[in-house]
């Protein structure tokens, strides 16, 4: 396959074999993990866990992030789409609520293919760094019960500086305004489990709390209150090689994440705010092929 899946525009050849272009995966679905994950909000993750599927490779490439090596290194294994819907089935089976795609940007056209011809009996979620374009999720419509997109920046230096992606900004409030005309205002069972919608989340960077508030801003601003719902996150963790980016080698301080969560709170955003300990590493998942192998 030509992929111009996501807003990189390469034009890559993936084939069955291999990938080259921005996210360097193949044709066919790359996992890393596929398991019950208890971390994301409450109205995702419930009680028995959320029915996470990792996907391997990246468009983004944020300096920052925490799932590296898969993101960056690219650890995982190919699979056949039969074998990823066998995954999702057990999955299912273990008693996910609900079946959620991590960063699946690069893979949108594997997702379209399984769930043309399968429903699951559990909603489905689309969770992704934000960095959509608009007519790859319009080949989604329908098939996708949950988006649950990042808006890491809005200015378009931070986006360059830290994701090699200037056009960030505009590129990510134009695709959750897709999502959000695709699922409508967030709908929650009896049990307070999201069943169909969009929810927004914001990482806060150190130093960053200016660009924390103008997100909740612009969120605040293009939806109807109720219709979105806003997750404020502090678990930022210092990772990888960060000496092009010092400003990053540190966590949040105390008085950042509450000064952000205080906006929020003015500002009348239903959502979540995460507690500062939520900073640690062991939050981030072990990538080892936990339900890929066969």
């Amino acid at each position: 396959m030509i992929c111009n899946l996501c807003p990189r525009s390469c034009g890559a050849r993936r084939s069955e074999a291999g990938g080259e272009g921005c996210c360097r995966m193949p044709e066919l679905p790359v996992l890393a993990r596929a398991a019950l994950h208890h971390w994301e909000e409450p109205p995702i993750s419930g009680t028995r866990g959320s029915g996470t599927v990792f996907f391997s490779g990246c468009s983004l490439g944020c300096v920052f992030c925490q799932n590296e090596k898969i993101s960056r290194q690219d650890f995982g294994r190919a699979v056949t789409p039969e074998r990823l819907r066998e995954i999702c089935q057990a999955l299912i089976d273990q008693g996910a609520h609900n079946l959620n795609f991590v960063n699946p940007t690069h893979y949108a056209h594997t997702l379209a293919g399984l769930l043309e011809g399968w429903r699951p009996s559990i909603p489905v979620v689309f969770n992704t760094g934000g960095y959509d374009k608009v007519e790859t999720l319009q080949r989604l419509e329908g098939k996708i019960d949950i988006y649950l997109p990042d808006l890491k920046y809005l200015d378009t230096d931070a986006a360059q500086r830290y994701s090699g992606a200037s056009d960030y900004p505009k590129t990510a409030r134009a695709a959750i305004r897709e999502m959000v005309r695709q699922t409508g205002p967030c709908r929650f069972d009896d049990n307070g489990l999201l069943l169909k919608g969009t929810m927004i989340r914001h990482l806060i960077l150190p130093g960053q709390v200016k660009q924390a508030k103008a997100v909740m801003d612009w969120v605040a601003g293009a939806f109807p209150p109720g219709t979105v719902w806003f997750s404020l996150m502090s678990q930022y963790t210092p990772w990888g090689d960060l000496t092009a980016v010092p400003e990053l080698n540190r966590r949040l301080r105390p008085g950042e994440m509450r000064a952000a969560q205080e906006y929020m709170e003015n500002l009348g955003l239903a959502g979540f705010t995460q507690e500062r300990t939520s900073a640690k590493e062991e939050y981030t998942p072990p990538f080892d092929l936990t339900g890929v192998k066969a």
